[in-house]
C-alpha cells in the first residue's frame, strides 16, 4: 500500500463530467470520462487490474518515474515503488522519495518499470541488478525509460535485442551488452516482453503504448486525453533522429548560442562568436570541423563553395549520411552589430 494519498475532486466544466473517486493514488481508482452525466459509473475490480513495480535508486530521473506513473495510475493500474532500502531515495534534482517496498519484501508485479537518471551506481550495484533479473523473470512486461536501458543491459536482458535510450547514450548502449541493436529513430522499441524507450518524456509514450497493449487502445487514448498529452502512437517526434545528429561540435572559446532549431530533415544554428577574431578564421575553424568530424556519414564531406572576405565568409558542402541519404550544408560568418563579434549561421538540409 502506498504511503502517499491524493484525494481527487469532482470537476464539472462545459457540460463534461469527470469523476475521480476519493481514494488513494496507490489504489489507483478508476477515472471515468463521461459525456453523458446521467450515465452510470462502471466500477473497477481492483483485483483484476495489472500491477506495476517501479524501481527507485539514488539519482533517478524524476520524470522517468512520474510520467509513466501518471499514465499507469490513470489507467487504473496498481502502482508501487521498490528500492534497496527504506531510506529516502534522492533524485537527480533533489526530490526525495520513500519506496513502498524493499528488495527483500517486494511483491510480484505484472509490469516492471526501470527508470533512468544517472545510473552508474545502479549499474554497479549487484543487489539491484539481481533484483531486476529476478523480477523481470516473474513479470509479464518489462519497460525501461531513458538510461534505465543500461540497467537492463547490465542484467543481460537486452542481449540480442533491439533497444533505444536517450540520444546521448545510444552509442554507449550498443557496447553495454551482447549484440544489442540500437534504434535511434523510435520513441520506444517493443521486443515482446522487453520494451525500451528513448529519453525522459518518451517514458510517457512507452507507458501509453503498454496500456494500449494490455488494456486496449481506447484506455490509452482516455488516459492521454485526461493528462492533456498529445499522444502520437507513431512517435514522429524522436530527438535522436533530428538533423543535428549530422553536425559536428562547433564549441569555441567565446560563443553565445542564439538559437538551435530544426527537425529530422533540416537544422539551423545561430551563434554570436568573439574568438576566433575574424570571418576568415571562423570559417576555417568551421570547415575543419565539418570535414573531419561530421558524424554518422557514409561518404567524405565535399566542400562545394568557399568565399572569404573581411565582411562575409561562406562555405557550402555536401555529404551522404549513414543511410545513404544526401545532405547539403551552408556556413556563413558576418560581422555582428556588437563590435568585435561575429554572427555564425550553420544550416543543413536533406537534399
Amino acid at each position: 500500500m502506498s504511503k502517499t494519498k491524493l484525494i481527487f475532486p469532482v470537476v464539472v466544466a462545459a457540460g463534461l463530467l469527470l469523476i475521480f473517486p476519493a481514494s488513494s493514488r496507490a489504489r489507483n481508482s478508476s477515472i471515468e470520462l463521461r459525456t453523458n452525466p446521467s450515465a452510470p459509473v462502471q466500477p473497477v475490480d481492483e483485483k483484476s487490474m495489472p500491477t506495476v513495480a517501479i524501481l527507485l535508486f539514488d539519482r533517478v530521473q524524476i520524470i522517468d518515474v512520474a510520467g509513466p506513473w501518471e499514465v499507469f495510475g490513470g489507467a487504473g493500474y496498481k502502482v508501487f515503488t521498490v528500492a534497496e532500502r527504506t531510506d529516502p531515495v534522492i533524485s537527480v534534482y533533489g526530490q526525495r522519495m520513500v519506496a513502498d517496498y524493499t528488495f527483500a519484501n517486494s511483491p510480484r508485479a505484472d509490469v516492471l518499470l526501470v527508470p533512468g537518471g544517472i545510473t552508474s551506481e545502479a549499474v554497479a550495484n549487484p543487489r539491484l541488478i539481481k533484483w531486476v533479473q529476478d523480477n523481470a523473470r516473474n513479470s509479464t512486461q518489462v519497460m525501461s525509460v531513458c538510461t534505465g536501458a543500461f540497467i537492463l543491459a547490465k542484467a543481460g536482458l537486452l542481449d540480442g535485442l533491439s533497444a533505444t535510450t536517450v540520444r546521448s547514450g545510444l552509442e554507449l548502449l550498443q557496447m553495454a551488452g551482447n549484440n544489442i541493436k540500437v534504434v535511434y529513430d523510435k520513441r520506444y522499441v517493443d521486443n515482446g516482453k522487453i520494451i525500451t524507450t528513448a529519453g525522459l518524456s518518451s517514458g510517457i509514450d512507452g507507458a501509453l503504448y503498454l496500456v494500449s497493449k494490455i488494456t486496449g487502445k481506447a484506455a490509452a487514448q482516455r488516459v492521454a486525453l485526461f493528462i492533456e498529452y498529445n499522444w502520437d502512437p507513431d512517435g514522429k517526434f524522436v530527438r535522436a533522429a533530428f538533423a543535428d545528429r549530422y553536425l559536428p561540435n562547433f564549441q569555441v572559446a567565446d560563443r553565445d548560442m542564439i538559437s538551435t532549431d530544426g527537425d529530422a530533415d533540416r537544422w539551423e544554428i545561430r551563434a554570436l562568436i568573439a574568438r576566433p577574431a575574424s570571418t576568415a578564421e571562423i570559417i576555417e575553424f568551421a570547415q575543419k570541423r565539418i570535414v573531419s568530424e561530421t558524424p554518422h556519414k557514409s561518404s567524405a564531406v565535399v566542400i562545394t563553395k568557399r568565399a572569404i572576405t573581411p565582411n562575409h565568409s561562406e562555405i557550402e558542402y555536401k555529404f551522404s549520411d549513414d543511410q545513404g541519404r544526401p545532405w547539403r550544408g551552408v556556413v556563413t560568418v558576418d560581422p555582428a552589430a556588437e563590435m568585435g563579434k561575429f554572427n555564425l549561421i550553420v544550416k543543413i538540409l536533406r537534399s
